[in-house]
């Protein structure tokens, strides 16, 4: 019976223009049941919960998958997200992944690593478990959004701090091996276009950045330059269609050597890298 419904369920959220029904109506459906989404063909006709219907309604309405479960997976965590932070999204982690291997690669025993406009806190708790040795600090500045942060940071090694990112950790200047960041990066004019869970459910603060979705951005270079020390490393997101400008941001006569972009795994222009030019 439930798997029925599930089939049901997929056809009710490919109507309302779900991008990827069958998963979301699947995880829905572990969810509401207490199971892992391969365990659904154990769940008994006789145990099937009705609140799935209700968590379908709210799906089809567009509200987040994450906001209906409460949980967002990332990388290898599990983390709390709901209203009032930015829900982490998979392309991010090709973005962490360059990140790790650029830091592994540095002959630095305990990197520093900052991360900027953290939001849930995704990137720095990734960071912080993956590579052992390091200290990961994490900067947020709206405090419905820290709310988040801290519960998912309890326990860690990261550090968080509430912020602005372009004025953050003034007693870190010149000594941060790696400054990562997944800033607001989507232009005024686009507000439209953007898909309804993003729009209507993630804070605007963590979505758009001035009339050409740079703003950020270009307030980071400056936090980046005056945080790392000579050589270390710059990784900052962008949308798919910035690829061609960002690298710019960070031009030779600013500091920096190495600016390049590299695509995420649908290789599409996903984020930038640079490095700090030696004096």
């Amino acid at each position: 019976m439930l798997l029925a419904e599930v089939a049901q369920a997929t056809q009710r959220l490919a109507a309302a223009g779900v991008p990827s029904p069958r998963f979301d109506a699947e995880e829905l459906a572990a969810f509401v049941h207490g199971v892992k989404r391969g365990e659904l063909h154990h769940v008994k006709d006789a145990d099937f919960d009705a609140r799935y219907w209700e968590a379908v309604a709210r799906r089809e309405a567009r509200e987040p998958l994450q906001h209906i479960t409460g949980r967002a997976f990332f990388r290898y965590l599990e983390l709390q997200v709901g209203p009032g932070v930015f829900v982490p999204r998979p392309e991010t982690e090709s973005v962490v992944d360059w990140a790790i291997q650029a830091v592994r690669a540095m002959d630095v025993v305990e990197p520093l690593i900052v991360d900027l406009c953290t939001g849930s806190g995704a990137i720095a708790l990734a960071m912080a478990q993956e590579v052992p040795r390091s200290r990961v600090h994490a900067v947020e500045l709206s405090e419905d959004a820290l709310r988040w942060t801290r519960k998912n940071a309890e326990g860690s090694r990261v550090t968080v701090h509430q912020g602005d990112a372009l004025t953050a950790l003034p007693e870190l200047d010149g000594q941060v091996d790696l400054v990562i960041s997944n800033p607001p990066y989507i232009p005024l004019t686009e507000w439209e276009y953007v898909a309804p869970e993003a729009r209507d459910h993630d804070p605007e603060m963590a979505l758009f950045s001035g009339e050409d979705g740079l703003d950020t951005i270009r307030g980071i270079e400056r936090t980046a330059h005056r945080l790392l020390r000579p050589g270390g490393i710059v990784v900052i997101e962008h949308a798919d269609t910035q690829g061609g400008q960002v690298p710019w941001i960070f031009a030779d006569e600013r500091g920096w050597a190495d600016a390049a972009d590299h695509p995420d795994l649908n290789n599409r222009p996903r984020f930038a890298t640079a490095r700090k030019a030696m004096p």
